[in-house]
């Protein structure tokens, strides 16, 4: 699943350079997975700014402000939360573009939800897409790698469909 990773990445820092876009992100329960996948590639630094691991609702708050109304209401994981970081950490990095995960790793639930349970989200320009992924609940490492895979995918698919509208 690694090799399919950094192959992803790859794909997605070509695209960036290509499209001279920048990318922050915002990670929960990937703990930091999207921003070392990204920085295996060399030259990530001309279209990459921020990576952010908030692992609680507090840092969520405090430095990606999230409200404290959607942790509250929503709970961190959510398609709320997830749009919320997303643009946020765009914002707090001045990127063009804000990507984000937020769900349950596991091996346990939280929040009244199984592992496998994650939200991604972009935020590109005047768009936001939040997508729920309902992982295989193997292993904590492979709902980790899926979300990651996921929200690869899904930042080329957005910078794509942009180029082409």
């Amino acid at each position: 699943m690694k090799d399919k990773l950094y192959k992803k990445a790859e794909e997605l820092v070509s695209l960036l350079k290509n499209e001279n876009l920048t990318i922050a992100t915002a990670e929960s329960c990937t703990g930091g997975m999207v921003s070392e996948v990204l920085t295996e590639i060399s030259g990530v630094s001309s279209v990459f700014n921020l990576g952010i691991t908030s692992y609680t609702n507090e840092i969520k708050n405090m430095i990606l402000n999230v409200k404290s109304e959607t942790l509250e209401k929503f709970g961190a994981v959510s398609g709320e939360t997830a749009c919320e970081m997303a643009e946020n950490v765009s914002k707090l990095a001045n990127s063009d573009m804000g990507i984000s995960v937020t769900g349950v790793a596991g091996p346990s639930a939280s929040e009244g939800h199984n592992p496998g349970y994650v939200f991604i989200a972009v935020s590109f320009e005047d768009k936001l897409e939040v997508k729920l992924l309902n992982i295989e609940p193997k292993n904590r490492e492979f709902i980790r790698q899926s979300a990651v895979y996921g929200l690869l995918e899904l930042t080329i698919s957005i910078i794509k469909e942009n180029d082409n509208g």
